[in-house]
Parts: structure tokens; sequence; C-alpha cells
């Protein structure tokens, strides 16, 4: 190199930062955990129902206290979750865009909170 040239500068990192696909990929099997750590919980319900309308209403009488209902809040929010995070890879792969992709996540977790706040004031 000659001495009145200088050498290009090197590129600046960029702090790494989260990027959305990965916050959507994380968020999608989270979700799908806690509705997989569901099923349990469902089944034993679905066998109370088949021991009668008596040992149902019983095991329903346990849903009315705060905790439990939080939980049915998280379940139907998780649920909801899953659904538009899963819409949203089959659009990836349907439709190959990958455009907005920060926009997309947003726009599906604000969806699956609008479900779970209906969820909540519909008394459920």
């Amino acid at each position: 190199m000659n001495a009145g040239t200088q050498a290009a500068p090197l590129p600046r990192r960029v702090a790494a930062r989260p990027r959305a696909g990965l916050a959507a990929a994380l968020l999608h099997r989270l979700s799908g955990i806690a509705l997989a750590l569901f099923l349990p919980m469902h089944f034993i319900a679905l066998g109370t129902a088949l021991q009668g309308a008596d040992r149902l209403e019983s095991f329903l009488g346990l849903t009315h206290n705060g905790f439990v209902r939080t939980a049915e809040w998280g379940l139907v929010s998780a649920l909801a979750l899953h659904l538009v995070l899963g819409l949203r890879v089959l659009a990836i792969e349907w439709f190959a865009t990958r455009e907005r992709t920060a926009l997309m996540v947003s726009l599906c977790v604000a969806a699956a909170l609008a479900v779970g706040l209906l969820f909540l004031l519909g008394g459920a």
C-alpha cells in the first residue's frame, strides 16, 4: 500500500439484539408447551364427566377461585397466541413473504392479548 492511501475503515459491529423472528419462534414454542401442560387437566375433566354430572360439578367447583381463573386466562391467551403465530408461519411458507416481521409479531401478540381480554370481560 502507498503511504498516501488509507485502508477502508472496518465496518462497526452492531450490538446483538433479539430479532423479531426469533422472538416469534420462542413465543410459539412456549405457548405450545403451555397448551401441552394443560392437556392432563383437560383429560381429568373429561374423565370426571364420564363418572356423572355430580362428579363433574364438584370438579368444576374448583375452578371458581382466583388462581384457576388467572390460569384460564393464561391458557386462552396462550391458545390465541399459538394460533396467530402458527398462521404467521403458514403465511411465510405459502406466500414466501418475510417483510415487516416485527410488525407481524407485534400484531400477533396484540391479537392474542385482545382475545384474552375478551375472555376476561366475557365473565367466563
